[in-house]
């Protein structure tokens, strides 16, 4: 009897959940155009392609959802970087709902799949916006943007721009990779690409210092919002990480509500290292906000959902393609239907 009554407040929670998506969907469909889904699907591509496969060879010949299908799934998620216990956490509800059901028709899986990655990224802070919005109503916003070498912060800088450009307000990129080669050449390139006004004070300077006079800039300026770039610091160096307290101290001291948004740029591409990543610059500054990018040239796109599930920090942004407009708005309906659409 017990175990009745928690089944049916399950299922009108998941009533309520849905009801909620649906509304919010036709809303998010203002703005989610047809070009947006269309590269959002072909970003995912690959990890459609690998997933929905697995799917469907671990189903092949099974009439219900048993024990050795949802084994073959766990192994299916794993295997799409979703992570162990975001992996975990689904079979489970998955389990319940075969217990519940016992002749769960495998026809069906691939929907209660959806259904649940959905409620559980529903779950997770993960919030989903309309637009390219600043993180503050505060002028000059100051965004904070963090991660390792090779991940695309200078591309995800300039497409942030560009957006925040086209919505007319007035941005300022700061220059404070001062450490790679040629990093303050290509941010001042999107600068001019964009239209956006540019600080630096050359290579080899101080980046706290550029951090500083950026916001000074940009507050002198009268910018709505001032993007500053940090070096690729690799997480395993302490000093460097150490030297990202240093740029955050300086920001504030310039302006005390400042950065009002760390934003930490992540390799999807790297799977599970990439939630490696995350944990270890959550430790070392106050990450606020996450981009996954690169999500078109890899199978691993199921990363999402567990850096997603794993940390209380929203994924705000997906890089697509290499287009300065595909950097999307992560939204998770969108995502997950992109995910499982054959």
């Amino acid at each position: 009897m017990k175990r009745s009554f928690v089944v049916v407040i399950q299922r009108i929670w998941r009533t309520i959940v849905e009801s909620i998506l649906n509304v919010y969907m036709s809303f998010f469909s203002k703005f989610f155009n047809k070009e947006k889904k269309e590269d959002l699907d072909k970003g995912l591509e690959k990890t459609k392609s690998s997933f929905l496969g697995k799917i469907g060879k671990a189903i092949a010949g099974k009439a219900v959802v048993d024990e050795e299908v949802l084994d073959e799934l766990e192994g299916i998620l794993i295997s799409s970087d979703v992570g162990l216990d975001t992996t975990v956490k689904i079979i489970e509800r998955i389990e319940e709902r075969v217990a519940h059901d016992k002749y769960l028709n495998t026809s069906e899986l691939n929907e209660i799949l959806r259904d649940e990655i959905v409620q559980l990224l529903a779950e997770n802070n993960t919030d989903d916006l309309e637009s390219y919005s600043l993180p503050t109503t505060e002028a000059p916003a100051i965004i904070l943007v963090v991660g390792v070498n090779g991940v695309g912060k200078t591309t995800t800088i300039g497409k942030l721009a560009h957006q925040y450009k086209k919505q007319g307000l007035k941005v300022v990129m700061g220059a404070g990779d001062t450490f790679r080669a040629a990093a303050v050449d290509q941010l001042k390139i999107w600068s001019e690409r964009v239209g956006c006004d540019f600080y630096s004070k050359g290579m080899n300077t101080d980046p706290a210092a550029v951090a500083f006079e950026t916001v000074e800039y940009a507050i002198e300026n009268k910018c709505d919002v001032a993007i500053i770039d940090t070096a690729g610091r690799l997480h395993t160096k302490f000093n460097l990480m150490k030297e990202l307290s240093k740029i955050r101290n300086s920001v504030n001291k310039k302006m005390p509500t400042a950065p009002h948004e760390v934003l930490l740029v992540l390799d999807a591409t790297t799977g599970q290292n990439a939630v490696e990543q995350a944990t270890h610059f959550t430790k070392a500054t106050d990450v606020s906000a996450l981009a996954l990018t690169k999500l078109d040239g890899t199978a691993k796109g199921g990363v999402a959902i567990g850096i997603s599930d794993q940390f209380s920090i929203p994924i705000k942004y997906i890089g697509v393609g290499e287009g300065i407009e595909q950097l999307q708005i992560f939204n998770k309906r969108a995502f997950v239907d992109s995910l499982f659409e054959e």
